[in-house]
């Protein structure tokens, strides 16, 4: 009884910590059936995150076969220089380095989506803003007092907050101050093939789960039927 009460008290705080307070999440549109996109998530995570975060659980070989890429395309178009198509999606930062930039090393991205969600991941990435009382010069709407930079800022532009008075209490908007490179429909695409790709590495058998499931689901029932038949044969005799 003590186990199952703990159980449950560490499973409320878990997701009290990734309930933004005040704060809506927005919709992430995950396709795990959309290749494409999980190509295009693959290689916006090398080439804006595997420099601090590793996906160590995830080779480049399965992306290739996951997605039916052409290996040679997946180590041009995808993984980073000199990786050979067996590797793991490891960062090139060291442990050391990483304790002396940020304080600890970077945590590994391979079950993020499982643990906090494709909306929460989808609306953290898009809402960090200006704020020069932290040490990277932002903060974050969804994840306040964030120790991670905003590695999309040149895309997506610079957000400043703004607090607005309310007889709700105080309502927080986020304006968009300076354009990025990147229009905000080509950004939340961006920021959604990035969710997609991290959504499949937390389970990257999810589909063939997924069909596989109505496949028992047809077995059960013919069992179920079987099963009923058989009751009947040897019930019909005894009254």
């Amino acid at each position: 009884m003590k186990n199952i009460t703990t159980l449950l008290l560490l499973l409320t705080l878990s997701f009290g910590a990734y309930a933004s307070e005040g704060v809506e999440l927005q919709e992430a549109d995950v396709d795990l059936g959309d290749k494409t996109s999980l190509l295009r998530g693959a290689k916006h995570f090398v080439t804006y995150c595997l420099g601090c975060h590793s996906i160590k659980h995830v080779r480049y070989l399965r992306i290739a076969l996951d997605t039916h890429a052409d290996e040679k395309e997946v180590l041009k178009d995808i993984a980073p220089f000199g990786a050979s198509i067996y590797d793991p999606m490891l960062s090139a930062m060291n442990k050391h380095d990483a304790e002396r930039w940020f304080g600890t090393q970077p945590p590994d991205l391979s079950l993020i989506a499982r643990v906090r969600g494709a909306d929460w991941l989808y609306s953290y990435l898009k809402s960090y803003y200006s704020d020069t009382k932290r040490p990277f010069g932002v903060n974050n709407l969804v994840f306040e007092d964030t120790a991670m930079p905003n590695p999309l800022w040149q895309l997506q532009g610079e957000q400043h907050i703004e607090i607005r008075k309310t007889i709700y209490g105080d309502q927080k908007e986020l304006l968009l101050a300076k354009e990025g490179v990147l229009s905000e429909k080509e950004f939340d695409q961006m920021v959604n093939d990035l969710v997609t790709f991290l959504v499949y590495v937390g389970e990257p058998t999810q589909l063939e789960r997924q069909s596989m499931g109505k496949y028992v689901l047809i077995f059960l029932f013919l069992f179920l039927a079987l099963a009923y038949l058989l009751k009947k044969e040897y019930w019909k005799d005894i009254h």
